[in-house]
């Protein structure tokens, strides 16, 4: 031990404003009980998001007890919901602030639980912190594009690249209709391909050891043809051109918002699921459930119904996904339903809070979680 703290040490590198890292990463082991031991039973792993907030704060944070022991009891990986995010870590141009984010990290090792990196880059404008939407990339765009990405991921990996196990590279740069989004910072490079390549090669450099993921808002809803052809094109591309991309991060925001049966919607989605999950694994590419929730608001307002269509759905998306060997982690987006992000995002017409998560708002688990335990009982071991 130096003595000195993870703010210290951060502090002593560069002008940025950072905190610091100190000591090795904590080893990584699964909890007695809950979910992760069954997942680690199958060579997987299970986790879910997790907030930062003052002590005694009502959120969906490690500083909250109540939540703090679902994490605790679940989960053996964590990823930050926000804190990792451009517009959290970076307010201007040449200032990072990696405080809240830190504590996370001494939480998340002090408990032995692995920490994923959300995100390196999310690439849509209105994710994007308005200074980088508004920079002025001077006489050499190209040159002056590659200073601002490149010095964000190697600022991450310099300090994070040996406690972060695996890194969303690039959020969602493929579009609805299927093309590859185009900003400020793309154009600058010259094209969204220039982009992504630079910061995969970048992100590889800077964190050798972790894995590298593009990440997007991939579910098995029908009406997505586009959307995941795009997909599939921009990975083959990765291919061809050396891109280091390990894995496809698949966000799996699902939901029913139809008054069709859970069966028959499975049965209309599941072929073409299934078609798109063996392309991508048909080309080397591992995979991730990184951000699972299920958007329950074509249900009706009955509890009982509602929470029973929603862990049936998932049961079956659930084994799909855990068919592919290729798949490990597993994170939901939340644990308690009280703090999930559609509480706000997609509110229910009846007004009736959603219940998208495992546990309801008073830390009770739900059909959901015993979708989940059958789920890992019922995959293949890798």
């Amino acid at each position: 031990m130096t003595g000195m703290t993870r703010r210290e040490m951060l502090a002593a590198g560069t002008a940025l404003a950072v905190n610091g890292l100190a000591g090795k990463a904590a080893a990584q082991t699964a909890p007695a009980t809950g979910l992760n031991a069954l997942a680690a039973a199958k060579g997987m792993r299970f986790g879910s998001c997790f907030a930062w907030a003052p002590a005694g704060a009502d959120r969906g944070s490690f500083a909250n007890p109540a939540y703090a022991a679902l994490l605790e009891r679940d989960c053996g990986v964590l990823v930050p919901e926000n804190e990792f995010k451009w517009q959290a870590l970076r307010p201007d141009a040449t200032t990072f602030n990696f405080d809240r984010f830190s504590d996370m990290l001494d939480y998340a090792e002090a408990k032995g639980m692995a920490m994923r990196g959300h995100t390196l880059f999310w690439h849509k404008t209105e994710r994007m912190p308005r200074w980088l939407n508004d920079y002025d990339f001077g006489a050499d765009p190209p040159k002056s594009a590659r200073t601002v990405l490149g010095q964000h991921i190697r600022t991450a990996g310099k300090y994070f690249g040996d406690h972060i196990y695996s890194f969303d590279v690039v959020n969602e740069t493929v579009s609805e209709q299927g093309a590859l989004r185009e900003s400020a910072l793309s154009r600058a490079f010259g094209g969204t391909e220039a982009m992504l390549d630079f910061a995969f090669h970048t992100a590889r450099t800077a964190a050798p050891k972790s894995q590298l993921v593009y990440n997007d808002y991939m579910s098995w809803e029908p009406g997505n043809d586009a959307f995941r052809t795009g997909v599939l094109r921009m990975l083959e591309g990765f291919k061809k051109r050396g891109v280091p991309c390990d894995a496809l991060g698949l966000q799996s925001h699902i939901g029913i918002r139809s008054n069709d049966s859970v069966k028959s919607l499975v049965a209309g989605q599941e072929r073409a699921w299934r078609g798109f999950l063996d392309e991508v694994t048909g080309m080397g590419y591992q995979l991730l459930i990184t951000e699972f929730d299920v958007n329950d608001r074509g249900l009706p307002a009955d509890i009982e119904k509602r929470d029973r269509a929603v862990a049936d759905y998932a049961k079956a998306y659930l084994d799909i996904c855990f068919s592919y060997t290729q798949l490990k982690d597993v994170l939901a987006w939340g644990m308690c339903d009280k703090y999930s992000w559609l509480q706000g995002f997609s509110p229910r017409g009846d007004k009736q809070p959603m219940r998208p998560v495992l546990y309801d708002a008073g830390f009770k688990p739900k059909p959901l979680y015993a979708a989940f335990e059958n789920a890992f009982k019922a995959a293949p071991g890798r």
